[in-house]
Formats: structure tokens, C-alpha cells, sequence
């Protein structure tokens, strides 16, 4: 909710000011600012949906949800730059649209503040969310933006007050391409993480690192061979699959229970709702 009121905020004032200053740059951030009402009003809906657990249709719950839409911010959030970076290139062959730079510098400023305010709030109040993280970048992004209109105007200033008028007509146009290229690492990062997560995918470096490193002190423990490991994370869910092979007749039920809790409990660091299958079978075909 805080995150939809600050970009309303931010939308709101971008658009009157876009409006009265004509700074492309300005209306570009309004919009990215209008996006992340939306994205940010969808993802409040899909966390309430998978944090009501599994139904009767859908007995694994609802997580992929979560990627699903990191993937669809990725899609909105690169489809606004490249209708931007395609508006201002026009800009450009026209000629470039004259701008007052003091405008440029007073917006970016406020809304640098704001956005760097919003992008700690919600890392302070959901750190471990993937949606809230998705929307933390993109106000990160959003500040980044900012300090890019700030040292724009500025240039502008020089440009002015060294008699180049003509060139400062540019600042505008080119502006809204240098933010375009500056916030293209944010969609590409929201599309990987998303199609990965989707795709079944390993998890991150740390998160595969810590269930294996688990997993090795239980091999240990119990004298078992190096097992067979799978994993993958679909949003807050771990699945993680433990085949050992062992010599027939040397185990039973009870000490592979036991084998499941010690993995189960090594796992329970990780912060995830983890999901672990761990089987101990003398047929290594049936887990290959």
C-alpha cells in the first residue's frame, strides 16, 4: 500500500509537471511512475493469493504466481523504455524540444528522494519477498533516473549560460535515452529471475551452496554415498530432492526417517518453505 501511494504521488506530480514544463524527460518518469501503481496493485493481490495456501484446486499452492508476475514487470518495465528511447530519438531528428533546466533539476531532485525513501521501506519491511524486491528495484531504478535529470539539468545550465542554446534544445531528448539505458539492467534482472524461477531452474549461488553444504554433513553423519540432488525455488517455495543409493538389506524404514529429519531440520536456516524429498533406494536407474 505504501509503495501504490508514493507512486501515485510521484505520477501525479510528474504528469502536471511534465504538462506545464514540456520536459519529455519529466512525462517519461511520470509514466514509469503510473506503471509501478499498477505492478505494485497486482503484486499486493498475487502475495495475498499465495499466502492463502494451498485449495482444493490448487493442492501445491499458488507460488508461481510470484515469478509470473516478476516476469510480467520485466515485459511493462522494457516495453515503457523502448517506446521512450523511440520517442525521444524522434525528438532528436526534429531539431530537439527547448526546456527550462531549472524544472528538470527541481523534479528530479524531490523525486530522487522519494524514490530512494520508498526503495528502503520496503527492503526494511519485507526483506525476504520476491515481489517486494521486484518493486524495490524498480524505485531504485527510479532514483537512478533521477540523479540522471539532476546532472542533465545541469548540463543544460552550462550549455545555456555559455551562449549554446542551440545544443541545450537536445538535453531533453537525450536525457530520456541515457535513462533508458541506465534502467534496461532492471527488466533483463526481473526477466531472468523470473523465466529461471518458471523454468525450473537452480536457485541462486547462495541458496544452492547452503542446501548442499546441508546435505554433505548428513551424508557424513550417516555414512551415506555422494546422493543425487536436485533443487529449485518457485517463489517462496524450496524443492529439494535427496536420492541415495544404498546396498540392499542395510537399511529400513526407520533409519531413512532419519535421514529425512536431519535433512529436513538442516534446511529449516534457509528462510524458504521448503518443500524436501529424500530417498534412500538400491536402484540408482529408479533415480537417475
Amino acid at each position: 500500500t505504501g509503495s501504490i501511494v508514493a507512486s501515485a504521488v510521484c505520477g501525479a506530480l510528474a504528469v502536471v509537471w511534465g504538462v506545464l514544463s514540456g520536459a519529455r524527460i519529466i512525462l517519461f518518469d511520470g509514466a514509469y511512475a503510473l506503471i509501478g501503481i499498477g505492478i505494485a496493485g497486482l503484486s499486493l493481490r498475487i502475495a495475498q493469493a499465495v499466502a492463502a495456501g494451498p485449495t482444493r484446486r490448487f493442492p501445491f499452492g499458488r507460488d508461481a504466481l510470484t515469478p509470473m508476475m516478476v516476469v510480467a514487470q520485466g515485459v511493462a518495465l522494457a516495453a515503457t523504455l523502448f517506446y521512450a528511447g523511440a520517442d525521444a530519438v524522434a525528438v532528436i531528428r526534429e531539431g530537439g524540444t527547448p526546456v527550462a533546466p531549472g524544472d528538470v533539476a527541481a523534479y528530479g531532485a524531490i523525486t530522487g528522494l522519494i524514490s530512494l525513501g520508498a526503495a528502503w521501506w520496503l527492503r526494511r519491511k519485507a526483506p525476504g519477498s520476491d515481489l517486494v524486491d521486484a518493486e524495490a528495484q524498480q524505485w531504485r531504478a527510479d532514483a537512478i533516473l533521477s540523479a540522471v535529470m539532476v546532472i542533465g539539468a545541469l548540463i543544460g545550465f552550462g550549455l545555456v549560460a555559455s551562449g549554446r542554446a542551440g545544443l541545450a534544445d537536445y538535453v531533453d531528448p537525450v536525457l530520456v535515452l541515457v535513462a533508458c539505458a541506465v534502467l534496461v539492467p532492471t527488466p533483463l534482472r526481473l526477466l531472468r529471475s523470473g523465466t529461471v524461477e518458471l523454468l525450473e531452474g537452480e536457485p541462486s549461488a547462495e541458496i544452492s551452496d547452503a542446501v548442499r553444504a546441508t546435505v554433505e554433513e548428513v551424508r557424513q553423519r550417516f555414512g551415506l554415498d555422494e546422493p543425487i540432488v536436485r533443487l529449485h525455488k518457485l517463489g517462496r517455495k524450496l524443492y529439494v530432492e535427496v536420492d541415495f543409493v544404498v546396498e540392499p538389506g542395510e537399511w529400513d524404514v526407520s533409519e531413512e526417517d532419519g535421514v529425512r529429519r536431519a535433512v529436513a531440520d538442516g534446511l529449516a536456516p534457509v528462510g524458504l518453505d521448503v518443500w524436501a524429498y529424500v530417498e534412500l533406494t538400491t536402484d540408482r536407474a529408479l533415480v537417475e
